[in-house]
């Protein structure tokens, strides 16, 4: 099966991908529709966390997981250097392939032979990820397929970014509205100032060495400031 390269249908499902209301969801849609496209049954999305960090945000099962978490550890594999090397990257069969040999001798004894990996970029250039495809048994790939795959993976990276723009503003906005109300509590129990009553909750939160989110929450929740982190 060929996969669809109408640009009405690119459209489409970039639209859709832009409604998912999360993030989770976005990676879960990418996963689902290249794997459909591609007849493939594993599939995940690898993302660049923090501090250059890798890390799956969606995977069709376990062996998916389990092979991410591979690379990851052992620093080699197509996700990811298609990570950090802004390239699509093809395996046509692990057993013939000398790229990456502590990774592959480890992951076809998972059942994987086959492999695909393509980059994330957002609309500033910056990589945030990459999309990862197995298959049980070793394949060529078309020019079509790959055409699929680079455009595909170009819609894909920019929902899944403005989905977790979103997020961190959603974030940003609740733990804003969480130290709000955890100030009101202060303000109304101990006669404090506004300005005073966010000092008392940041001298906790690094006196305690507990996140000043987690602070607010607790006190909101409970009523108390919560106990010192061990």
């Amino acid at each position: 099966m060929s996969p669809d390269l109408d640009p009405a249908e690119f459209a489409r499902i970039a639209e859709t991908l832009r409604s998912a209301p999360t993030p989770a969801r976005t990676a879960k849609d990418i996963v689902d529709y290249i794997r459909d496209q591609l007849d493939a049954s594993l599939a995940g999305v690898t993302l660049i966390r923090s501090g250059q960090k890798l890390e799956t945000c969606a995977a069709t099962d376990q062996k998916v997981e389990r092979a991410d978490a591979l690379q990851y550890a052992l620093d080699e594999g197509p996700c990811r250097d298609s990570s950090w090397q802004r390239q699509t990257l093809v395996v046509t069969d692990l057993a013939t392939d000398d790229r990456w040999p502590r990774w592959a001798e480890k992951v076809t004894e998972l059942g994987i032979a086959s492999v695909l990996a393509a980059e994330l970029t957002d609309d500033r250039g910056d990589r945030i990820g990459a999309v990862n495809v197995y298959w049980p048994r070793p394949r060529t790939f078309t020019d079509d397929e790959i055409a699929f795959v680079n455009i595909f993976t170009r819609h894909a990276a920019l929902a899944l970014a403005e989905s977790l723009n979103v997020a961190g503003l959603n974030t940003a906005l609740d733990t804003r509205k969480r130290i709000g109300q955890a100030q009101g509590i202060l303000m109304e129990r101990y006669d404090l100032d506004e300005t005073r009553a966010f000092e008392v909750l940041r001298r906790y939160s690094q006196d305690h060495n507990i996140k000043l989110r987690d602070v607010a929450e607790h006190l909101v929740g409970s009523r108390k400031l919560p106990p010192r982190s061990e």
